[in-house]
């Protein structure tokens, strides 16, 4: 099942509903749809190991490919759970380093000040342990690191440099609360002011603000509210856009960037911030799953999209899926939306909730609560103890056998 948009484009964790993790980001690819079509309606579309156009005309590989090649920066959209979306993302970046070897990898998924602990990733100066622990992934970003190692020891197997895109997740929500002019120059982690979104950018994190419950489907587009979401948003895609920029021009290399489809597709948030950079020729390139309708090909989500196959995530019943939106807090992890008709709601999880711990363990970052929901099995139960006004309330999440 896709990924609401609000999964690439919020700041937050969130456990089921728009997304599984998070972390982040959110991002997954594609907006929400009414239906999936059959089959074979999907077949038309784009073709399990073919590349189409925005519009679905199909586009030899080669030249895509050797046009990829020879651009300042190729952006490959995700959706951050998808097995088969990074498995295309890794066949893409190989292909290329067999067209250009002077590539470098940008990620979302590690912000800047873990950039040296990439760097010694890629010199071979430590494990998989050390470097999942030194970069702080179960926190900064919380999906499953065996999606990445793969592309990771690509990079360190070719002596590919890596680059921390992310800024601290606290810049962003800091942003969404007060606006940009609210953070002092001292701590903008160098983000420079960013290019002001498309109307038709706004529209769309208008659809995503209005996808977080009742309350949220009234926002004022006038208010101050919807300004600092639309500033959080630019920051955030500018401050990726910065370094991708900077890498290209110091190195100059290709940077293939992996990132949530959310910051990339229709050009709306990092292309649009590049261009207003200096380079306006990035080339976006999307996973294009064998359920998703035809109607989305609109003519501009992307440069080119590869037909995948929804059959290549891995077998098994699915994960649990919570559905909060989480943000951290000195006494846990504080609950700052919870999802409509999700587990978390049927269970009292309120927002403002401060979850204190899961299945008798401490809840002190996002990481700890996600690790909790994800090894609870269908039809099992989850104890959760939660401070609510001062008062500290134990309650359980039941999880559907199916």
């Amino acid at each position: 099942m896709p990924l609401r948009p609000c999964a690439l484009l919020l700041p937050l964790l969130l456990l089921g509903g728009c997304v599984v993790s998070e972390s982040h980001s959110a991002p997954a690819a594609a907006p929400p749809v009414e239906a999936a079509p059959a089959p074979a309606e999907a077949a038309k579309c784009v073709p399990p190991g073919t590349w189409a156009d925005a519009a679905g005309k199909p586009m030899p590989r080669d030249a895509l490919l050797e046009r990829a090649a020879k651009a300042p920066a190729v952006l490959l959209g995700e959706r951050h759970d998808s097995t088969e979306q990074h498995r295309w993302q890794l066949q893409t970046l190989n292909q290329l380093y067999g067209l250009n070897a002077r590539l470098a990898v940008a990620m979302e998924m590690v912000p800047r000040s873990k950039q040296a602990v990439l760097d010694r990733w890629v010199d071979g100066m430590l494990g998989e342990a050390d470097f999942l622990r030194e970069v702080d992934w179960r926190t900064v970003w919380g999906f499953d690191p065996q999606l990445y190692l793969p592309i990771l020891h690509f990079a360190r197997m070719n002596r590919v440099p890596l680059v921390a895109l992310n800024v601290e997740q606290d810049l962003v929500r800091r942003t969404s609360k007060g606006g940009w002019a609210s953070i002092p120059e001292a701590d903008r982690e160098g983000v420079g002011t960013a290019a002001p979104p498309t109307a038709e950018y706004r529209d769309f994190l208008a659809t995503v603000l209005g996808q977080h419950g009742p309350e949220e489907q009234a926002v004022d587009r006038d208010s101050a509210r919807f300004r600092n979401f639309i500033e959080a948003q630019s920051v955030w895609d500018r401050a990726m856009a910065e370094r991708i920029a900077e890498t290209h021009r110091k190195t100059g290399r290709t940077v293939v960037t992996i990132v949530g489809a959310g910051h990339v597709q229709n050009r709306f948030g990092i292309p649009h911030q590049l261009a207003d950079l200096g380079i306006p020729d990035s080339l976006v390139l999307l996973p294009w799953d064998a359920d998703r309708p035809c109607k989305d090909l609109d003519g501009k989500i992307a440069d080119a999209v590869f037909g995948i196959d929804s059959g290549g995530e891995p077998s098994g019943p699915p994960k649990p899926r919570f559905g909060v939106m989480l943000e951290p807090d000195k006494a846990g992890v504080k609950i700052a939306d919870v999802l409509p008709g999700s587990v978390a709601e049927a269970s009292g999880l309120k927002r403002g909730d401060i979850v204190t711990a899961a299945a008798g363990k401490p809840v002190r970052v996002a990481g700890d609560l996600t690790g909790a929901v994800q090894k609870t099995g269908p039809g099992t139960w989850l104890p959760v103890t939660v401070t609510r006004g001062g008062k500290t309330k134990d309650l359980v999440a039941k999880f559907p056998t199916e």
